[in-house]
């Protein structure tokens, strides 16, 4: 029997396919999507939870002239296959492949580039607007996850629907599970909704009845206002439509035929609408069913058995962030944990079982989180705020008006700083260093190690201020962790090695880097200090000072972009020292870093021990 989905060149195709021949072709995008991620790693449970819904919108509507949004785009692989990708899709997330989220500059079929929650809706809308003041007709579908409805921006949207325009359609993709568990009143209303098909198939049958048998289409202007009269008799409420927009569901969202007749009715619709999705996160692998949050993001793993390929040896530092916040947290009742949308993702669902009380997930609402945290360092608390490097870039404002104006003792670590790789551009956290590094009264550090990272959790407690912790992906170089972390000093960095001609200042992760790179100056004849700053603010003026009397290269080393970071901090102050040297900022360009391997970035743009070496040596020369 011959493969569908050999057959599926156009997301055209699929229109001439017998319900036989899509429920095969679902099977067969499954199967090709489970293949891929064990082999490159990437985002599988929601992946597999979208393929029938995938199918049922290419059925109908036709991309690149009808706009389809997929928020965050961690659910659009199979969309991704069936939009003429499927050959180059055994190169998702490698260098030069696709990409793991939707871009434009990738296929025309990509309406708008995503990876964030909560952008869809907002985007939609803007082009349903374009749309109308051009005289366009074609359609525009926003599908958005169930979490994405946490967000302030999605609420935002759906605030203005009505009000800006007749003909917009929302899918509602629902599998009661965006990353870590939905929370919050949303969840439980999509929850009630979900309860309540009787409704649902009682309005299908009658409306069916009244326009098809009776004639009485004219009546429908009044039967809309009449629908939501009644819902009131099978739903508590109905937010939806109080927004404006009315509501279709639930639907199953893993048959085609149902999907396929639900976008036709709202392809003809002259009133924005909402069509409620039921689906199921991780749907066709029996692991991914049973364990969705496991398995909504993954590396390379062995299909049968689901263990990974590259298993790690060493704790990553966001097991070690939680569990030294336990340890604290067990002698100090003011230690609460925040987090939004990423309990697992950050390390801190032991916390949550071993301190319900003292834990919170706000959902995807990375700035209700930090203003929460501010709410609560007022009566004493210590809030200790746990996210995303790339995910802090939404709460710039927050943290410099409502936590750091104030001097509020509120702790955020930022995991997955620097570049990340296979990810991409949207979750490379490069730029928290240059957003946070001048705003006032707010320590920010940077750990060498594990050891390091505790040290300077527990000291963030007791000073008592405003502070950020960055730190990798992944696992750190292996230091064990204290039974009882240090109390560092607040500024001062650590000299690794003593040198007098060459200076390298290596922020966190780079150490290892700057280690080489000094021992290729020190084979060439040339003396090298390595210095672990731990500090980007305050930064170790004095040391510097001392260092700069004598040094005729000073380098500095980051993890981020160097426009505006570490480096620039350091020549900020080396000018009001009035250093006559060279001094060398070696970090990422200041421009999107696509996807790829770190190796094969590092190598692209001049981020390895050789080229660095090189390039002091010609400074010194």
């Amino acid at each position: 029997m011959n493969n569908v989905l050999d057959m599926i060149e156009h997301p055209s195709d699929l229109a001439s396919l017998s319900l036989d021949e899509l429920s095969r072709l679902a099977d067969e995008v499954r199967e090709l999507i489970i293949k891929t991620v064990s082999a490159n790693g990437g985002h599988l449970a929601s992946n597999l939870g979208t393929v029938e819904l995938t199918i049922a919108l290419l059925r109908v509507f036709r991309p690149p002239t009808d706009a389809l949004l997929w928020d965050v785009s961690h659910q659009a692989y199979a969309y991704k296959i069936l939009t003429g990708r499927k050959d180059r899709f055994v190169t998702l997330r490698q260098t030069e492949g696709l990409s793991g989220f939707l871009s434009r500059s990738e296929s025309l079929c990509d309406a708008f580039g995503a990876g964030h929650a909560g952008t869809a809706l907002s985007a939609a809308l803007g082009m349903a607007v374009a749309r109308d003041r051009l005289g366009g007709r074609e359609h525009v579908v926003s599908i958005i996850g169930d979490g994405a409805l946490g967000c302030g921006s999605s609420l935002e949207a759906l605030n203005q629907i009505a009000g800006a325009t007749r003909r917009f359609i929302v899918v509602l993709n629902d599998n009661e599970m965006s990353i870590s568990a939905n929370v919050g009143s949303v969840a439980r209303y999509l929850g009630n909704l979900l309860s309540t098909p009787r409704y649902n198939r009682w309005k299908s049958s009658v409306e069916h009845f009244a326009r098809y048998t009776l004639g009485l289409g004219w009546l429908r202007n009044a039967y809309f206002r009449l629908e939501e009269a009644v819902k009131s008799l099978f739903l508590d409420s109905v937010i939806f439509e109080e927004f404006g927009l009315r509501y279709i569901g639930p639907i199953d969202g893993h048959d085609i035929k149902k999907l396929t007749a639900a976008f036709e009715m709202a392809a003809l619709s002259d009133e924005p609408l909402l069509l409620h999705v039921s689906t199921q996160k991780g749907r066709g692998y029996a692991l991914a069913e049973a364990e969705p949050d496991i398995w909504h993001g993954t590396a390379a793993f062995e299909c049968s058995t689901g263990k990974p390929l590259k298993p790690s040896a060493t704790l990553k530092y966001s097991e070690v962030f939680a569990q030294t916040l336990e340890r604290l947290a067990e002698k100090d009742e003011r230690l609460v944990a925040i987090t939004a949308a990423m309990a697992m993702g950050t390390g801190l669902t032991g916390f949550a079982r071993r301190f319900p009380p003292r834990f919170f997930d706000v959902g995807i609402a990375e700035e209700h989180a930090v203003i929460f945290a501010a709410g609560m360092a007022c009566k004493g608390f210590i809030p200790v705020v746990a996210m995303y490097s790339t995910f802090s870039q939404r709460v710039v404002d927050y943290i410099i008006h409502d936590v750091c104006l104030q001097e509020l003792p509120v702790i955020f670590c930022l995991d997955r700083a620097g570049l990340v790789g296979d990810d991409g551009p949207t979750h490379h956290g490069v730029f928290d260093v240059s957003l946070f590094r001048s705003v006032p009264n707010l320590i920010l550090m940077q750990p060498k190690d594990e050891a390091e990272l505790a040290n300077m959790l527990r000291s963030a407690i007791e000073w008592k201020r405003p502070a950020i912790i960055r730190y990798p992906r992944g696992a750190g170089p292996g230091a064990a962790l204290p039974e009882r972390p240090d109390l560092l000093t607040l500024g001062q960095a650590e000299v690794l090695r003593p040198g007098r001609e060459v200076q390298i200042w290596a922020l966190g992760d780079r150490l290892p880097l700057a280690l080489r790179v000094a021992e290729k100056l020190e084979a060439s004849g040339r003396t090298v200090g390595l210095v672990n700053p731990r500090f980007v603010n305050p930064l170790d003026e004095e040391l510097l000072k001392r260092q700069a009397g004598g040094a005729r290269v000073i380098v500095t080393i980051e993890n981020g972009v160097a426009a505006g970071g570490f480096g620039s901090g350091v020549g900020e102050a080396l000018a009001r020292m009035r250093y006559s040297g060279t001094l060398l900022s070696v970090g990422w360009p200041n421009r999107f870093i696509p996807h790829g391997t770190v190796e094969v970035m590092a190598a692209r743009y001049g981020m390895t021990d050789q080229a660095i070496a090189d390039t002091v040596i010609r400074a010194l020369e």
